[in-house]
């Protein structure tokens, strides 16, 4: 009786890996919908490995999709007023990342709008926020879709320009290309370095670190996102997605898009900021497989494999 090759079943297993490993993962599209140029940055948790890019060039109405791995955990941000040379060599005015074009590691100087994520491995949940406790330079908007299974979804961020109330003691001014304009607003822990405002020292818990009065002007104006640190209870959202779309500046109207851009659109039914999202998995066109599709292929694999298999018999 032949033997069957030893390579269909590593090639099996290598294919069933793909499906799985694809079926529970997520993608971050980050859109500009700023009317300038600003320069997005990712920066991945302690043991989780550098999204396909830390750090990248974004045009108004351009967007780009990063293919996250299960478990991922990181922070995605937009840096504005940035010069780079030929190297990459060079800095940005808000959420800078170590002075070059990829972030490899770094971190983004405040003050900055960040996008907290961890995402769930296989069925479990994802935890993500919209956080202002590094200060504030832009407005974005955050849109879980394609929720998995039944489960319901919320949007988040802070689509509020808070630059343009920034109390004057906060306020980090720009160069000549923003007219002397304000580009950040910081935090009061960034401003002021003070343990009270930072929740450091004796105010290093929820018990003592109360809000003050600048997280609470930061929290009236973005009632869904981070204020301070100790601000979970109305800031983390929990649900299983398969997509979230980032969008900047979410409620800008370009006056002028260059040559060959496109406008993202804002994703369908979105209501700010108490909207909920519900989708059933669906999949024949989308990037990601979700498991039934998975399963689908798996067993059709199988059974092309088996099929082979008595042939040589």
């Amino acid at each position: 009786m032949p033997m069957v090759p030893s390579w269909k079943f590593p090639s099996f297993f290598v294919v069933l890996f793909t499906f799985l490993s694809y079926s529970f993962s997520s993608i971050f599209t980050i859109s500009n919908n700023c009317p300038y140029t600003i320069w997005p940055g990712t920066l991945s948790g302690s043991g989780s490995p550098p999204l396909p890019t830390t750090g990248f060039r974004l045009d108004p109405g351009q967007m780009i999709k990063l293919t996250s791995v299960p478990g991922w955990s990181g922070r995605i941000w937009a840096r504005t007023g940035c010069t780079f040379d030929a190297t990459g060599i060079g800095k940005c005015q808000t959420g800078d990342c170590g002075g070059r074009l990829e972030c490899d590691g770094n971190g983004a100087a405040p003050p900055t709008s960040l996008f907290e994520i961890t995402l769930g491995k296989g069925n479990e949940q994802d935890f993500y926020d919209v956080s202002m406790v590094d200060g504030y330079n832009l407005p974005l908007l955050v849109q879980p879709r394609g929720v998995y299974g039944t489960g319901v979804c919320n949007a988040t961020g802070c689509v509020t320009d808070i630059n343009r109330g920034c109390p004057k003691e906060l306020q980090v001014v720009g160069g000549d290309a923003y007219q002397g304009g304000v580009v950040g607003c910081k935090s009061a822990c960034e401003a002021f370095g003070s343990d009270q405002y930072c929740c450091s020292g004796e105010f290093a818990n929820p018990s003592t670190c109360q809000p003050s009065y600048y997280s609470t002007l930061f929290k009236q104006a973005c009632p869904k996102a981070y204020s301070y640190a100790f601000d979970d209870a109305t800031s983390t959202f929990i649900c299983k997605a398969f997509e979230y779309d980032i969008v900047f500046c979410p409620n800008s109207n370009r006056a002028k898009k260059p040559n060959g851009s496109f406008s993202p659109p804002l994703p369908p039914s979105i209501g700010w900021p108490d909207q909920k999202v519900q989708q059933q998995v669906h999949s024949s066109s989308d990037i990601l497989l979700p498991f039934p599709v998975t399963f689908f292929l798996f067993v059709a694999t199988l059974s092309v494999l088996a099929a082979k298999s008595q042939k040589l018999i």
